[in-house]
């Protein structure tokens, strides 16, 4: 079992900055991919980007590449996301996921999730 819990989320405005943790826990849980989903209103969970724990596989969706960076730390058996240059479409509520690759990256159907962040971006 892997337990995944989010922070971080909040109320900015267009083109600041913001960093979500997702910290860890469970028996297994470094055996699998950490990634990051969203929910924007209306919309269907989209996949935002991945990592090995090793921190040497990175992927990212088109629309955050130059903007969002995904990294770990392994110290803190915890995942961040950093957000820049924010943007009124990147509102959503932000989903910490683990499993492994083919399920997270390729599947994009994890099994396991935190419970969710909400991320406002302002005008």
């Amino acid at each position: 079992q892997v337990e995944l819990v989010e922070s971080g989320g909040g109320l900015v405005q267009a083109g600041d900055s913001l960093r979500l943790s997702c910290a860890a826990s469970g028996r297994t849980f470094t055996d699998y991919v950490m990634g990051w989903f969203r929910q924007a209103p209306g919309k269907e969970r989209e996949f935002v980007a991945a990592i090995t724990w090793s921190g040497l596989v990175t992927r990212y969706i088109e629309p955050v590449k130059g903007r969002f960076t995904i990294f770990a730390d392994n110290a803190k058996n915890t995942v961040y996301l950093q957000m820049n240059s924010l943007r009124v479409e990147d509102t959503a509520v932000y989903y910490c996921a683990a499993d492994r690759w083919p399920a997270l990256v390729v599947q994009r159907e994890p099994n396991y999730w935190g419970q969710g962040t909400r991320v406002t971006v302002s005008s």
